[in-house]
Formats: C-alpha cells, sequence, structure tokens
C-alpha cells in the first residue's frame, strides 16, 4: 500500500512538474515591435530592399522610430538595432552571448565552412585566430615593418596623377586608381606581388572574385533564409563556384611562395608558411588561405572606398580641402611627404577620416552576430539563435546624437567626446581587428592627395553622392575630379 501510494505522489509531481516546464517554455517571449505583418512561410522577407541599411531605418521609422525591432525572415529570428545605447549594451553586457556569427551560403562556400576570423563561431579557435591577427599581422610592430610598402604605393599613385597634371588641371578617375592603391597594399603585404595596374590577367581575376565576394556577403540574400530558395535559384551554386575560383587562386598563392628560394621571406605567406612547419596539425592549408582570404576581402574595397567618399566630400566642399592643406602645409612643410608620423600632429585631417567614417561606414550594418543562449537587450527577450543586425549607418546619422548629422563637418570631431559616438568597426571582441592598418593608409594616403595637388569638380555640379548596393558600401557612380599638381610634386618626382 506505502509502495502505491509512493508510485501515485511520485507520478503526480512528475506530471507537476511537466506542466510547469512546459508553461514556463511556452511562456510568451516579450519581444520588440515589429514594422509589418509577418507572411506565412517568408514571414518579413518580402521588406528587405537594397541598400538594407537604408531599408531597416525605414522600417524603424515606420514604427515610431523604433531603437530595436524584430523580423522574421523565413524561419529566422532576426533583430535590427539603431541605438547607440542598446549595442553598447549588446557588446559590453552581452558581449560574450553575442560573439558568434549566424551561418550563411557565401561564408560556407566562400569562407572554408566559416572557418575564417571574420564568420568562425566564438570559442578557441576563433581566439587562436584572433591571436594569430593580433601578434602577427595587425600588431604595431608588423605594421610598422610594412610602412615602406604603403609608401611606395602612394608614391605610385602620386607619379601616376602628375604625369599628366604638371601643367594644369586634368580630368581622372579616382575609383580605380584607389582601388589599385589599397589592392596592391595588401596583395604586397600578403604575397609580395604588384598586381593592379600592370593590365595582367591575374590582377583582373582578383579584382572579380572580391567584387563577387562583396556584392554576394551580408544578411540580404532570401536563400540564407529560405532552404527553398537554394532549390529553385542558382545562387548556391554560383557562390560554390567563386569558392572554388577564389580557392584556386589562394592555393597558388601558397604554393609559389613553397617553391621560391628564399632562407626567408618577409611577406605574410612566408610567416604562416614558417608557422605551418612547427605546427603542422594547426596552421594547414586550409588555415592560411582562410586568414589570407579575410585579409584581401576585408582589406581592399573597404579603404579605397572609404578614401574615395572622403575625396567626394573634399571636392564638394573646397572650404574643408583648403583647410586641411593649410593644415599640413604649416606642419609638415613643403620639402617633403606628409608620413605616418606626422598624422598625430594633423587633428583636422584626422577630423575629415572620422567624419567620412561617420557618414559613411565601410560597412554599415556591420557583420552580423548571433546569440548563443537567451539574453536581454533593452528590455527584450533574445531568444537563443537570435540574429543580430547593428545599424552603424543609422546610429552615425541619429539626430539625437548629432548636430546636422546630414551635413559634412568635420569640426564636430573637435568637441571632445564626439569621436566615441562611431562605430565603424565594430565594439567588443567581434570588432575589426584591421582597423589600425584602414586608418593608417587611409590618413597617410589622403593627407598626401591632398598635400600634393590642387583637386576641383568636375562641373558645377556636386559630386554624386549616391550609394551602390554592396556589402561595403561603395559609391553608385565613380568619383571624376580635376587634379592639378602642386609645387612639392616637382620636387619629389
Amino acid at each position: 500500500m506505502d509502495l502505491t501510494k509512493s508510485l501515485i505522489l511520485s507520478f503526480l509531481f512528475l506530471l507537476i512538474t511537466a506542466r510547469f516546464l512546459l508553461t514556463r517554455s511556452k511562456r510568451k517571449l516579450n519581444l520588440p515591435p515589429s514594422p509589418a505583418i509577418s507572411l506565412p512561410v517568408i514571414g518579413h522577407l518580402h521588406l528587405l530592399k537594397t541598400p538594407l541599411h537604408r531599408t531597416c531605418l525605414s522600417l524603424s521609422q515606420s514604427i515610431g522610430d523604433a531603437p530595436i525591432f524584430h523580423l522574421r525572415l523565413g524561419n529566422r529570428l532576426v533583430y535590427v538595432i539603431s541605438s547607440r545605447s542598446m549595442a553598447n549594451e549588446c557588446f559590453t553586457k552581452n558581449d560574450i552571448v553575442l560573439a558568434n556569427r549566424p551561418k550563411f551560403i557565401v561564408s560556407k562556400h566562400v569562407g572554408y565552412n566559416a572557418t575564417h576570423l571574420l564568420a568562425a563561431s566564438y570559442g578557441d579557435h576563433w581566439r587562436n585566430l584572433r591571436r594569430i591577427a593580433a601578434v602577427e599581422i595587425f600588431s604595431t610592430h608588423r605594421l610598422n615593418s610594412f610602412l615602406y610598402i604603403r609608401k611606395d604605393e602612394i608614391r605610385r599613385l602620386i607619379s601616376r596623377l602628375s604625369r599628366d597634371s604638371l601643367h594644369g588641371f586634368v580630368e581622372v578617375e579616382m575609383k580605380s586608381l584607389l582601388t589599385n592603391l589599397a589592392s596592391n597594399n595588401i596583395i604586397r603585404m600578403v604575397a609580395g606581388k604588384r598586381y593592379y595596374g600592370e593590365n595582367n590577367d591575374e590582377a583582373k581575376l582578383v579584382r572579380e572574385l572580391v567584387l563577387e565576394v562583396v556584392n554576394n556577403a551580408g544578411a540580404g540574400n532570401p536563400a540564407d533564409y529560405l532552404t527553398i530558395l537554394r532549390w529553385f535559384t542558382n545562387f548556391e551554386k554560383r557562390i560554390k563556384n567563386l569558392g572554388n575560383r577564389f580557392d584556386a587562386f589562394l592555393q597558388r598563392l601558397l604554393d609559389e611562395k613553397r617553391g621560391e628560394k628564399k632562407e626567408k621571406g618577409e611577406t605574410m605567406i612566408d610567416h604562416l608558411l614558417s608557422q605551418q612547419e612547427i605546427q603542422p596539425d594547426y596552421y594547414t592549408d586550409v588555415i592560411i588561405k582562410g586568414i589570407i582570404l579575410t585579409l584581401i576581402v576585408a582589406g581592399t574595397d573597404t579603404s579605397s572606398g572609404t578614401l574615395e567618399w572622403a575625396m567626394s566630400n573634399l571636392v564638394n566642399h573646397p572650404e574643408v580641402l583648403k583647410k586641411a592643406r593649410i593644415e599640413i602645409d604649416e606642419k609638415v612643410g613643403l620639402d617633403r611627404l606628409v608620413d605616418e608620423q606626422d598624422i598625430v600632429n594633423l587633428p583636422y585631417l584626422q577630423n575629415i577620416v572620422s567624419e567620412t567614417l561617420r557618414l559613411y561606414p565601410a560597412v554599415p550594418l556591420l557583420l552580423p552576430h548571433l546569440s548563443s543562449e537567451d539574453c536581454q537587450v533593452g528590455g527584450y527577450d533574445v531568444p537563443r539563435g537570435t540574429m543580430v543586425l547593428v545599424n552603424a549607418w543609422a546610429m552615425h546619422r541619429d539626430p539625437k546624437l548629432w548636430e546636422d548629422p546630414e551635413i559634412f563637418k568635420p569640426e564636430r570631431f573637435e568637441k571632445e567626446g564626439e569621436a566615441e559616438k562611431l562605430m565603424p568597426f565594430g565594439m567588443g571582441r567581434r570588432a575589426c581587428p584591421g582597423a589600425g592598418l584602414a586608418q593608417r593608409l587611409v590618413s597617410l594616403a589622403l593627407g598626401t592627395l591632398v598635400q600634393c595637388f590642387e583637386w576641383e569638380r568636375v562641373g558645377e555640379e556636386l559630386v554624386d553622392m549616391t550609394e551602390d548596393k554592396g556589402a561595403t558600401l561603395p559609391k553608385a557612380l565613380p568619383l571624376r575630379a580635376m587634379c592639378k599638381s602642386r609645387s612639392i610634386v616637382g620636387k619629389l618626382t
């Protein structure tokens, strides 16, 4: 009898416990607002239009300037944040929980199954990659050791521009020249080669590969959210082909370096291959190719694009250009080129770079994050597996944070604390590790262009500042400007 009572009581206890757990698991989540009715199967996927950062801002405004809102993209829950305070909360209190990345088709087939630095899941492997990047690639010592490359590529750019502009203004197309600069800088660091500007097939191949990756990357591909679209479109097939072509190029770089008869090379690949000899189980070809892929993709269009936006704004605002030139002439003089060590003494030039990054962040939605556990942001529940998009572009134009947010005004950064409101390279442990390299190249190149040339618009009309589609905020129309060499160029060439 006692045994029967015990069994009955145990059964009742289990029943009550199960009911409690089921009720608890089905509790209504406190989700942020949503901009529209979610349709069956596709959710809000029909709302995604390019450019995605502008669409996200419009959706936020449609529900009362909500600083955070949610979307259902297929079966995936996505939060979009356009509030600086909520972004701080994400990457301070919840930094570890939100340190993962969602798995996308591009990261799978181009990024070696999401094992490279930008897409790797948070854990031991990512920490190893981050350590390699911090110590072996982006350390002050390593960046200083490649200064000669940055200076040489900038001198080549000056020589190219001055060739026809010594005796008067000439019209130049800047996009291709700035792309050559940024791309050669990275490729020479990686492999010791100059591709761009040499009119060879390899240069064309690399450019096509990078453009394809950038145009297909990001959070706006419907096939990433609806599996059925992978069957009815050729998106995944195209990305697989892109991944195979990029891998073949990267493998050629490694094989060429292995075949060179040098005791000790100075390129990134040389250094990584030497580590492979010491730790072959970790420094596999796939790991090395993933590191090089990250450098090439993340370090070319972002820097060249920032330079093109900066130059576009300078020719649209000649008073800013004049002020920057006066600063350089006074602090550096007319007998030598501006050097990296001069940048710290050129605050107005730094403000121009900051203002460019504010209005035109290289990755306007940053890279997507993924919650590994349940957490809360802004008082809202963030269930495990939620994708989080941070609209840095919207934050950088928020009238609550910035006075005259749509106006190009470098003077705003003369006010203490303004620079801390910027987020062009992300925040927290998944912030861009290459920010230092990008800022060095952009600041030095921009300062040299201002120092060495007079710049004017091609006509009376302002330069068109319309954005094109793509994850790295390219200009829709390449910058064309009038260029005339200053006297300093004649002393240096």
